[in-house]
């Protein structure tokens, strides 16, 4: 069984969504569990026990939740110099009410410290959800999980 951990955090209730509709997508595939969690709640052994991270984080003025922050912060010193997490797969989704580009960058640029790997192109969602962006959210989560049983990340 793959874990896929997905990582959000969410005021309004749209990175909720997002997220949610990743997880439905990692659910959807054979062998595959969703670690769904918030991103206040995640730990390092979450991190180290899972096959993949998908982080899902509102922007907010131009940058990351602050959560999310945190949840680097408390992780990466423990796990930097880890070879089990080097390379290890992950994405993102941006809930954003400008363009999203900043805290994509920002967590992209952590991630590179982390040496994981970007697998898939992140999602950011510009304004209200909708169905066809949930949508794109589930096929996401159901190709990081079929992806990593196939062992192509």
């Amino acid at each position: 069984m793959s874990d896929i951990l997905i990582i959000f955090h969410s005021q309004t209730g749209n990175t909720e969504k997002l997220a949610e509709s990743v997880s439905r997508g990692v659910a959807a595939a054979e062998n595959a569990r969703a670690v769904f969690k918030r991103a206040a709640d995640t730990t390092v052994l979450d991190l180290k026990n899972c096959k993949a991270v998908i982080i899902c984080s509102p922007e907010y003025f131009g940058y990351m939740a602050g959560a999310v922050k945190d949840f680097f912060d408390r992780t990466y010193e423990e796990l930097k110099d880890d070879p089990g997490i080097w390379k290890k797969p992950y994405c993102v989704v941006i809930s954003a009410g400008n363009d999203g580009t900043g805290a994509l960058n920002h967590i992209e640029r952590i991630c590179k410290g982390y040496r994981f790997k970007k697998v898939q192109n992140p999602i950011i969602c510009k304004g209200p959800v909708t169905e066809e962006i949930l949508a794109r959210c589930c096929e996401l989560g159901s190709t990081i999980a079929e992806g990593v049983n196939a062992g192509i990340f």
